[in-house]
């Protein structure tokens, strides 16, 4: 990324100081720099958005501490140097405290000082810069109607639901088949809503230890439990001003329920090993592949936290009962895998579009994508052919049972059942089966040779 120069603006009224600033600064070919000699004729300017202005703190018209409250006022963004002939430590406190980021006295090493101070912010603001063009970046990516892909009346109804969700801090339950992109459609919330530029803070429930969970959540004081040798900030402080994602909720145990009820009531935490509450705001997105109401009469999820949660559900419909979306999505996973990986762009043929869209999906789109990034890297023809799926038409074990085989065919029906199980994932079916990554697609490559 090319940056773009650093834009500083001089307000000194004394002639000969802002001579002296304007050249120092002018040398360095990275600086715009554009001066003013009263407080007014600035203002009239601070539209521009400076990236920093040196502000003298005596000007003839209005005084520096009130030009700093109209800045910070404006945009808090711009960073303020103060530039004085005289220190008074009292002011230089009031100053510091209102946002100015230094104060510089007119002495004879003011063009060091302030050169090694707009040096070090111009570090600051690059860094503000790369952040706020990746949270950009994020956002686009996660604008839901290009990340969440579909036509279908069912996905269409998502996108009205995500729409009432992102313009409040209402709690959204979204349920949903594993697989059908639940936090997906949780991070389109998020980044979509108001709360965009805080903390986007996933936990998925059941993958931490039980002994743990509570830890991860809540934090803890140092020496709270053996081996707690430091203080630790829990999920929800690091959501706070954000969105806590709390995934597949209904796995967490019933102690744990009850702990996650209070703080969502209260709103307020307390560290492991403390007794001193910490207040905190993020707003609750959880999901779920299980009936909750179901799971309550069951006896296996409070029923008072079910319906602290209910506020806004969205269900996720599975793959299968999305129609056409199927090849809107494998198109998209087509071009994304071919882009990513430098190969050049393939497509479905009629038959293969005619094979998807007669397959029902078990894994939804997480399966669809692996199946696809699998079929691109096996096929041998700028067309994917049928030949080139590897589907899970039916139960694993009778692809390995009751035919009269040889060894390599056995070790192929064996191979292909443990992709179908693992939804195509070539890494997971490689540590499974202990078998190199490379030896899985010089077997494949072999079948489709034959």
């Amino acid at each position: 990324m090319i940056e773009r120069p650093l834009k500083i603006f001089v307000v000194e009224d004394n002639e000969w100081y802002n001579k002296l600033l304007v050249y120092t600064l002018s040398l360095n070919q990275d600086y715009e720099v554009k001066s003013f000699f009263n407080a007014r004729d600035f203002l009239n300017c601070l539209y521009e958005s400076p990236d920093i202005v040196t502000l003298d703190y005596r000007l003839p018209d209005i005084s520096g501490l009130e030009v700093l409250k109209r800045i910070r006022q404006e945009n808090s963004d711009i960073q303020v140097i103060l530039i004085s002939e005289q220190e008074d430590i009292n002011m230089v406190v009031t100053l510091l405290k209102l946002g100015a980021y230094d104060y510089i006295t007119k002495s004879e090493d003011i063009k060091d000082r302030l050169l090694n101070t707009i040096q070090n912010l111009r570090k600051d603001i690059s860094l503000k810069r790369e952040i706020s063009t990746l949270r950009r970046e994020i956002q686009k990516k996660y604008s839901f109607h290009q990340s969440i892909l579909g036509e279908s009346p069912a996905i269409k109804n998502v996108y009205e639901l995500i729409e009432k969700a992102v313009d409040t801090n209402i709690t959204v339950v979204i349920s949903g088949e594993t697989g059908t992109g639940k936090e997906l459609v949780a991070k389109a919330i998020h980044y979509n809503s108001k709360r965009k530029d805080k903390s986007f803070v996933p936990i998925n429930v059941p993958a931490i230890p039980s002994e743990l969970i509570e830890s991860e959540l809540f934090g803890h004081e140092k020496g709270a439990f053996t081996g707690a040798s430091f203080r630790r900030i829990g999920r929800f402080e690091e959501a706070n001003g954000g969105t806590l994602f709390l995934d597949e909720i209904g796995e967490m145990e019933q102690n744990l329920q009850t702990k996650l009820l209070r703080v969502l009531q209260e709103k307020e935490i307390v560290r492991i090993g403390s007794n001193k509450p910490v207040k905190t705001d993020c707003r609750i997105i959880a999901a779920t592949n299980k009936n909750l109401k179901e799971e309550v009469k069951k006896g296996n999820f409070r029923e008072d936290l079910y319906y602290r949660l209910q506020g806004l559900p969205i269900e996720l419909p599975p793959l299968r009962d999305r129609a056409n979306d199927i090849l809107i999505l494998a198109r998209h996973f087509i071009e994304n895998f071919c882009y990513e990986n430098n190969i050049p762009l393939k497509r479905l043929s009629v038959q293969a579009q005619k094979k998807l869209m007669n397959y029902s999906f078990p894994g939804n789109v997480r399966e669809l994508k692996s199946l696809i990034e699998l079929a691109v890297t096996l096929s041998v023809r700028e067309e994917i052919e049928p030949s080139d799926f590897v589907l899970d038409e039916g139960d694993p074990l009778s692809a390995i049972t009751g035919d009269d085989l040889t060894m390599r065919e056995y070790e192929l029906k064996i191979l292909k059942a443990t992709l179908r199980k693992n939804n195509n994932d070539i890494s997971l079916t490689a540590k499974k089966l202990n078998i190199g990554i490379s030896t899985i697609y010089r077997m494949l490559k072999e079948e489709k040779g034959n």
